[in-house]
């Protein structure tokens, strides 16, 4: 599985103009590191990408099966970048970070984030926690089908008992002014739905709408 995971990195420039940063030099290090270990867990690794304006574009483009954010300082801004990237192709979401600020870490799993990592790094802890991450992701989408298929399900049947209403409203209107029973009624209604061409429900209320407007 890990062989055809094809993963994007969303991370800042490693290029570091200002060889005295620490900061930026300890960042470009963490980056390299979370890379290697990718390799060398036999991930495949199909590109690294800033988080900028452009990224929902090249996203699409790579059509990655999984996205890292790693980040520290901007993580919310990067990750907010990512998740407006990924809103109408969802995709497993794990952020890396060594910011030990953890209080947007509920707004990031709300955000669909698959795995949000304090100071993980180290590359036997890469494969497990990205294993966890595809597998809660998979859950989480197979969850969104099933209620996606039930709320379907809901509405078709609330149409049916919708249309059931018309229909009846109809036939017990040919059983009050024609003096049909309701089998000789339904029977009505069907040869005229056959015969126009239309739905069962289509000849009722157009029967209906005919009766209200003449009284």
């Amino acid at each position: 599985m890990n062989e055809a995971l094809r993963i994007v990195v969303v991370a800042p420039d490693l290029d570091i103009e200002d060889q005295d940063d620490e900061h930026a030099i300890s960042q470009a290090e963490r980056s390299r590191s979370l890379r290697i270990g990718l390799l060398s867990n036999g991930f495949n690794l199909i590109a690294t990408l800033p988080a900028d304006v452009f990224l929902t574009e090249r996203l699409a483009q790579l059509q990655p099966d999984m996205i890292i954010v790693d980040a520290e300082s901007d993580a919310r801004d990067a990750l907010e970048h990512v998740v407006m990237a990924t809103r109408d192709a969802r995709r497993p979401i794990v952020m890396f970070t060594n910011d030990d600020d953890t209080r947007h870490v509920k707004d990031a799993v709300a955000a669909g984030v698959s795995a949000y990592i304090v100071a993980g790094l180290s590359a036997e802890r890469i494969r497990p926690i990205l294993d966890v991450a595809l597998a809660r992701f998979q859950h989480e989408q197979s969850l969104r089908q099933e209620l996606a298929e039930t709320k379907t399900e809901l509405n078709e049947l609330s149409a049916a008992m919708k249309d059931r209403k018309v229909i009846d409203r109809a036939k017990a209107l040919l059983m009050e002014r024609q003096q049909m029973t309701e089998p000789a009624a339904y029977a009505r209604l069907r040869k005229a739905a056959m015969d126009k061409n239309l739905k069962l429900v289509e000849v009722a209320q157009r029967m209906l709408d005919v009766a209200d407007l003449l009284g």
